[in-house]
């Protein structure tokens, strides 16, 4: 096993840089995503940022092809955000938050999405933002994914989540509490 290498990220040197590669290599492959980015600025922002490398290599390893995203409100400031073509795999099955998760009385899902995307470093999308990536592609075609809920929304019991059908984007409703085997969430990193 390869020892940290002293940059506070946690990564070996060979896995940042298998992590960078990675996303080097998914950048330029979806240049339609990030017009007008250049890679070396988001690879110089993510090793300054040994925490943002971190998340960046936890969303990695649960399934969500992450990459950069300029989102129209936020011009100026990219983002990474999984692009995995379903809701990534690794964060399927969960409730929403926490609160839910301790209001189950039988069959608790082992994690709230809120809390993973908190130990993860991350944000749920919201549904602004997760329509914007769905100018960017087609995603969620068999799964769907929680995003931020308002809080007049969640303090009633509910949470919300959005999936594709139909050739169109949709937005529901469901308890907080509520989880299955086809939804999870998407994260967003900013840099």
């Amino acid at each position: 096993m390869a020892m940290n290498d002293g940059h506070g990220s946690g990564l070996t040197a060979e896995q940042r840089e298998e992590l960078l590669r990675a996303a080097e290599a998914r950048f330029n492959q979806n240049m339609h995503r990030h017009e007008g980015i250049e890679w070396t600025d988001i690879r110089d922002r993510l090793e300054a940022a040994p925490e943002k490398l971190m998340a960046l290599h936890e969303m990695e390893q649960s399934g969500g092809e992450p990459d950069v995203i300029r989102l129209p409100d936020a011009a100026d400031e990219p983002v990474f955000m999984d692009c995995s073509p379903e809701s990534p795999k690794g964060r399927r099955s969960c409730c929403y938050d926490q609160e839910a998760l301790e209001s189950r009385k039988k069959h608790k899902p082992e994690f709230s999405a809120l809390q993973i995307a908190a130990e993860m470093g991350v944000d749920l999308l919201t549904e602004e933002q997760y329509r914007a990536l769905q100018t960017l592609g087609e995603f969620d075609k068999k799964t769907s994914s929680w995003i931020r809920t308002p809080d007049d929304v969640r303090k009633l019991g509910g949470a919300l989540f959005c999936d594709r059908r139909y050739g169109r984007v949709f937005t529901y409703h469901n308890g907080a509490d509520s989880y299955y085997a086809a939804r999870g969430f998407r994260g967003l990193l900013r840099v």
